[in-house]
């Protein structure tokens, strides 16, 4: 069915494709939430959030199924069998007259693309390894962003000229062009001989083996603090523009900027990581990210929302450090857990998306007259991950001292 080993160019196309129908499936509906909530009789700001937040309750929980059958039967299965859920979850949305149904939906659609999304990861580190393995994780983010600049335009285009049910069709052609093109071109990366036979004990075996490292447990949690943060912005973005800046028409225009502004960090990244590391450039991002946030706050924490100029300005630098943090803190977390790649995928996508979701629920509610609950947000979860940055760089000073103690 292949006929050559892709290039590494249209591998990283390709894993890129894989994780994007997750963006599209995000991002694309953001225009249209005030519409869908008056179609399933709702007009509240927090009932229409969910239907962001509960694709990343999905795509948390999928992992768990997925990560674990992959290291036995192999990658390429899983995809597919993840792209036939997204693909009835998403006919449920089309259908819903109700939050209940539109929910369920949501969640069974990030299910379903939770596999091609851990799959794609897993792939990554199956073919690649260190420094090397966080450079491609860039290259595959920086077209994956490419659908975050697109989408919410798109989603305008599609719902000004037909309905918001349009745009759910438009991820279902999306989806099945993706996997025709992964299962065209796309080899086994998992060679039958390292494949872990499926039993029972194959996920507590994994967590085991996971907690036995305190980088992977420690960058793991420090993902789940910076997703749980910029899922606050995805899901109260719209509200923001749309209700307290009246930007209803440039809503798309603000969100592709923003999205080039990550977009333009993890293309440096690419270059940067090779040269300085994994460790020292998170390290740099999340100190930027909570003095940028203690910024806002000292400027604006007693005055209503600033100009809109001002307010974008922050947030662009904050996406900025953000796209320093996304691939490198899931390689960081799978470095040292190649042996288990599929399941260590699994996990750590679930903790970190576990943790995501309650953090953007309770931080959304508070958004309401302006911004600021969101900045505070993005404070208290970069303090968070600092410590726990200081915590590893302890532990690993201990383990070394241990190491010179035992050899002298």
């Amino acid at each position: 069915m292949q006929n050559r080993k892709p290039s590494q160019f249209e591998f990283v196309a390709l894993m890129a494709s894989l994780m994007s129908i997750v963006a599209l499936a995000i991002d694309a509906l953001l225009p249209a939430l005030d519409y869908i909530g008056f179609s399933i009789g709702t007009t509240k700001s927090s009932d229409t959030q969910l239907l962001i937040t509960m694709i990343f309750l999905g795509l948390g929980i999928g992992p768990l199924l997925f990560g674990p059958i992959s290291d036995s039967l192999g990658r390429k299965p899983i995809v597919y069998m993840g792209f036939a859920i997204f693909i009835i979850a998403s006919l449920i949305c089309i259908y819903s007259e109700s939050l209940f149904w539109m929910v369920i939906g949501r969640i069974l659609q990030g299910v379903g693309l939770s596999a091609p999304r851990t799959i794609s990861i897993a792939m990554v580190r199956d073919t690649f390894d260190g420094d090397y393995m966080a450079r491609i994780m860039s290259f595959i983010t920086v077209v994956f962003i490419l659908v975050p600049i697109i989408a919410p335009a798109m989603g305008k285009f599609v719902l000004d000229h037909y309905n918001w049910q349009a745009i759910f069709y438009i991820q279902l052609i999306f989806s099945i062009l993706v996997s025709w093109w992964f299962w065209k071109r796309q080899p086994e990366t998992l060679p039958e001989a390292q494949r872990i036979r499926f039993s029972g004990h194959i996920f507590t075996d994994g967590l085991k083996e996971l907690f036995k490292y305190k980088k992977t447990i420690g960058y793991t949690v420090i993902s789940g603090f910076i997703t749980g943060s910029f899922m606050v912005y995805l899901s109260s973005s719209q509200q923001i523009f749309h209700t307290q800046y009246g930007l209803k028409e440039e809503f798309p225009f603000i969100f592709a900027g923003l999205a080039i502004s990550i977009g333009s960090a993890t293309f440096l990244n690419g270059t940067l990581v090779v040269r300085f590391g994994m460790e020292r450039i998170i390290n740099t991002a999340i100190l930027s990210f909570f003095g940028i946030s203690l910024l806002y706050l000292i400027m604006f924490y007693n005055t209503e929302n600033p100009d809109v100029t001002l307010l974008l300005l922050f947030f662009g630098m904050q996406f900025f450090s953000i796209g320093f943090l996304f691939g490198n803190l899931r390689a960081m977390a799978m470095q040292p857990i190649g042996h288990i790649a599929g399941i260590g995928a699994a996990i750590t996508g679930f903790i970190s998306t576990i943790m995501a979701v309650p953090i953007s629920i309770y931080i959304g509610r508070f958004i309401d007259q302006r911004a600021l609950p969101l900045f505070i947000g993005f404070l208290i979860c970069s303090f968070l991950s600092i410590l726990i940055i200081i915590y590893l760089r302890l532990d690993t000073k201990r383990q070394e001292r241990k190491v010179l103690d035992n050899l002298g």
